[in-house]
């Protein structure tokens, strides 16, 4: 919502809070009260609150907490959260109870010991609620203010944000933990642009090393210029373990003949025929060919690049497609191989002048024990010369900033690189990079166990969502008349078996690890994916049937021709409940930076909706009160539709 939109929306608003008696639209600071109920009401009862006891209202509007659960009110405060001196907090809750003004959209507050509660009336709240969401439509609960760099002056632009995320190797497996930093980086780059951030969805390919050179060699012997168009990066994979396993080989030979070799010395033998054939493998084994290639690649040798750029290439075309499947596309797909060598020296420049650096038997290395034991001692260069990812990681972050000017930096990374990603943070900010420091942040992870297929372990994402695909599949002819009714059941397969692997990875917090489990995952009972897109797609087809049996309803306005005053069951008040809560959900989503924010309220949204279909029956009733109920499960089904997008799901419309 823009901000002329933003100014309509409060207006409708001021005059509808007229209409009950509230002549000003309540507005602490920095609340946006026309797109989040939950300010409003805060506002509205910190002002009150202010006037009845002469605390300032900006002690108050924080101290108002919204509930988990609806029977301790819709929104609570603790008597010691306002800071008085007071020695009975129990006395003076009860103080403030007695002194609450009447008010138009909230009930008298119950105090119970120290702690007081605050329920919103349910017919201003739902004539409040509903018109609200079924106008926003598609941004309901979006509030992209907070993304603004001066959200009094939209004029000034939006803050910058990088996300990096998913990051697989170039002809390794897409393992777990890819998966896992492509869903929440996902998230989080859907969540910070509903926010109005301006986000560079960046995927960070590990796509250089002496391992395209291994690649390369391997490719001249078992490659296929059939197989490498059709499937890149499996068929890259299939080369990278055979000319793996000669080099593996060559590597067990040779240490063979060095155990020969001092054997020979011991019994003071001659050994120079072995030497010669250890050298021998040394010179002609698939390391030292690699290790040659690759230098012509750092050299810029054009046919060696090509080689390597089409691999890269290939391999991209074929990522998108997957992700494509998950929602998700990328700004830039940058890589190791886009750090420029001139960034690296100057990184390991400053680090030396700065006497962030120092020489350790030859290695550069950056002793961080003296900010936090924890940090230990970082190697940026090795004795040979090699940089190491450190080194690459500080040069690119100066690069990214110079390209992208950003505010804002998220690494989406598991949590076994904690460590790496510190010392990056922490090597930054010795440098004299503060402020960069300062901007980047890890978003971490634990790990998925057991992720296996009926093939045997994953290798690459495309099996993972196939075998999870094809048992949604199973699933759903299980169900044969409903499975007649779906288009393309292929399709939605597809979509319900990747809404499974996403809700499962999800629902935890995302330190946590968790177990793959195909069946849980794929099962229509409990808190899973498909239960979600059920919810969907159950609300699509009650606006559906409605249409059907009345036609002439698909032209009605239901924001304003729909009389909201009949809506007075507490199935349907506790349902409008939820919907006022999405939009605070949202902006505490920005604070937690957890999917599962999402999720749970979602959830908590269907279960909602499941209490209320046998008391709110649309067809059969009176036409007014068909309107409203119409009106009702409409804005829940938008409500629903904006969360699942924020996740990165496909919501279906047929199932």
């Amino acid at each position: 919502m823009d901000a002329a939109t933003q100014a309509q929306a409060a207006e409708a608003l001021t005059g509808k809070l007229k209409a009950l008696g509230i002549d000003q639209l309540p507005a602490e600071p920095n609340t946006y009260p026309a797109l989040n109920p939950y300010d409003l009401y805060r506002s509205h009862v910190a002002e009150l609150l202010s006037k009845s006891t002469g605390i300032d209202s900006k002690i108050i509007y924080p101290a108002l907490q919204r509930t988990v659960k609806t029977e301790h009110g819709d929104l609570q405060m603790a008597a010691a959260a306002l800071r008085q001196k007071r020695k009975d907090m129990k006395e003076f809750a009860q103080e403030i109870g007695n002194g609450f003004p009447e008010s138009p959209l909230v009930e008298k507050v119950v105090v119970m010991d120290a702690l007081l509660m605050f329920w919103f009336k349910p017919q201003p709240l739902t004539s409040l609620v509903v018109p609200a969401v079924l106008k926003s439509g598609a941004s309901y609960g979006f509030n992209n203010f907070q993304g603004l760099r001066d959200p009094s002056d939209p004029s000034k632009g939006r803050k910058k944000m990088i996300v990096e995320f998913s990051s697989p190797n170039i002809a390794k497996p897409f393992h777990a933990g890819h998966l896992r930093s492509t869903i929440i980086g996902g998230f989080l780059a859907n969540l910070y642009d509903a926010a109005g951030w301006d986000v560079t969805r960046m995927n960070y390919l590990g796509d250089w090393g002496k391992q395209y050179g291994v690649l390369a060699i391997g490719f001249d012997l078992f490659g296929s210029e059939e197989e490498l168009v059709k499937n890149p990066i499996g068929h890259l994979y299939d080369v990278y373990v055979k000319i793996s396993k000669i080099s593996a080989e060559e590597g067990d030979k040779m240490k063979e003949l060095k155990a020969k070799i001092e054997e020979l010395k011991k019994e003071e033998k001659d050994t120079s025929e072995v030497e010669k054939q250890l050298q021998e493998v040394a010179d002609n084994g698939v390391d030292e060919a690699a290790r040659k290639y690759f230098k012509r690649m750092t050299e810029g040798e054009p046919v060696a690049l090509g080689i390597w750029r089409r691999f890269r290439d290939l391999s991209i075309e074929k990522y998108k497609k997957t992700y494509a499947r998950l929602n998700i596309r990328y700004d830039d797909y940058s890589g190791e191989s886009q750090v420029k060598d001139e960034s690296m020296d100057n990184a390991a420049k400053i680090m030396e002048e700065k006497k962030v650096s120092e020489n350790s038997e030859g290695a550069i290395i950056v002793d961080l024990t003296k900010y936090s034991k924890k940090l230990g001692k970082a190697v940026v260069r090795k004795k040979d010369g090699t940089s190491l990812y450190l080194t690459r990681d500080i040069a690119a972050v100066s690069e990214r900033y110079e390209k992208y000017k950003f505010d804002k930096m998220i690494y989406v990374v598991a949590s076994q690189q904690d460590l790496h990603l510190a010392q990056l943070f922490k090597i930054l900010d010795a440098m004299g990079h503060k402020e960069l420091a300062a901007a980047c942040s890890h978003i971490n992870f634990g790990m998925v166990l057991g992720m296996s297929t009926r093939k045997g372990t994953a290798k690459f994402l495309d099996d993972i969502l196939e075998t999870v695909a094809e048992k949604m599949h199973e699933v759903m002819r299980t169900n044969q008349a409903k499975y007649e009714q779906v288009d393309d059941p292929v399709k939605t397969a597809d979509v319900l078996g990747i809404s499974a692997v996403m809700v499962q990875d999800m629902k935890g917090k995302r330190i946590n690890n968790y177990t793959f489990d195909m069946d849980r995952m794929t099962s229509f009972e409990g808190d899973t994916g498909p239960y979600l897109q059920y919810a969907h797609a159950r609300l699509c087809s009650i606006t559906r049937k409605v249409t059907a049996a009345v036609p002439e309803i698909a032209n009605i306005d239901l924001a304003t021709a729909a009389d909201l005053t009949l809506i007075t069951e507490t199935q349907g008040t506790d349902l409008v409940r939820q919907l006022a809560a999405w939009p605070d959900i949202f902006i505490n989503t920005l604070k937690t930076q957890e999917p599962t924010t999402v999720l749970t309220y979602l959830f908590k949204l269907t279960h909602a909706l499941s209490s209320s279909y046998d008391h709110l029956q649309i067809l059969g009733s009176e036409r007014e009160t068909m309107l409203a109920r119409l009106a009702l499960y409409t804005a829940a089904r938008q409500t629903l539709n904006n969360g699942m997008r924020i996740l990165g799901l496909s919501p279906v419309e047929r199932m």
